[in-house]
């Protein structure tokens, strides 16, 4: 993605005392090794990943948590500890990802999805194959801003602070 032109200063990871404080505002301990591993990566900035969507440290609290679960209270609950549960991420207030507080000790649990108009349900065998779909299409951002570029448009869309528009300013050359 860096050789694409994600500008790596627009990623920063948590530390594992900000996971564990991440963790204890929504009243959980354990944070699953694969999600621990996401937040390492891009728990404080983000970049590209999850746009239009409440992540990471900061954005993800308690209060998350108590609206996740007031969703979750319109529907038939199938999770084994609804009260345990740990919310990853939050679009915009409607849809809530969600791993099952009875699977907070598994390496690489399910990730749900939670949503006001379409219910509960588990979307992802794990959160790597969660985080695996978030992957943004780097080279489709670049290649947008180019153009934008090249017909005289200065862009002010909102993901383009996190790209480099140059391949010398992405360490390669053509």
């Amino acid at each position: 993605m860096i050789a694409d032109g994600l500008k790596p200063e627009s990623m920063t990871g948590a530390t594992d005392h900000q996971i564990d404080a991440f963790a204890n505002e929504q009243g959980v301990r354990d944070v699953p090794a694969a999600f621990r591993q996401v937040l390492r990566l891009i728990g404080v900035r983000r970049g590209l990943w999850f746009a239009g969507t409440a992540f990471g440290i900061g954005s993800i609290d308690g209060a998350s948590k108590r609206e996740a679960l007031a969703t979750l209270s319109r529907f038939t609950d199938p999770f084994t500890d609804s009260a345990g549960l740990l919310v990853l991420a939050d679009h915009q207030a409607y849809q809530y990802y969600v791993i099952d507080g009875a699977c907070l000790t598994e390496p690489d649990p399910a990730v749900w999805i939670i949503s006001e108009t379409d219910g509960v349900e588990q979307c992802w065998p794990s959160v790597t194959s969660w985080f695996d779909s978030a992957d943004p299409d780097v080279g489709r951002y670049v290649k947008r801003m180019q153009m934008l570029r090249d017909h005289g448009k200065q862009s002010k869309l909102t993901f383009s602070e996190f790209l480099n528009l140059e391949p010398d300013d992405r360490g390669t050359s053509q």
